[in-house]
């Protein structure tokens, strides 16, 4: 048998905060056994479940892993905007001119993240 991921993790530096910005921005919940003084802090979104574990650092450089979002109900710069007005930045912008490519965003902690496009987007520009 093969092993299963059971959880996304992040080191943060406050991992209520984090958590709740990432269950805002995935339409998911802070586990109801988890408070806002507590050090580890489980989100839980459709087919993820992400782990916020607070440590001493600061993050010091880019990610070695991000997560790529695809909007299931709005189109990619819709969920951008919607993603910068709970607290995200963005990074970079890798829109092509042909309606390809993504957006990089930063959380409220600086992780970095993709934004692709929807799959409607997708299906208009194949």
């Amino acid at each position: 048998m093969t092993s299963l991921v059971r959880h996304v993790t992040f080191d943060c530096a406050d991992a209520y905060r984090l958590a709740a910005f990432w269950a805002e921005a995935l339409g998911g919940t802070v586990s109801k056994e988890d408070e806002p003084d507590d050090p580890e802090v489980l989100v839980e979104a459709e087919g993820i479940g992400l782990l916020f574990i607070q440590v001493p650092e600061g993050k010091a450089v880019k990610n070695r892993i991000h997560l790529d979002l695809q909007p299931q109900d709005r189109t990619r710069d819709e969920e951008a905007d919607r993603l910068v007005a709970l607290g995200a930045t963005l990074l970079a912008d890798h829109r092509l001119p042909d309606g390809r490519g993504w957006l990089t965003l930063a959380d409220i902690e600086g992780n970095e993240f993709c934004v692709e496009r929807s799959a409607a987007e997708r299906a208009r520009t194949q």
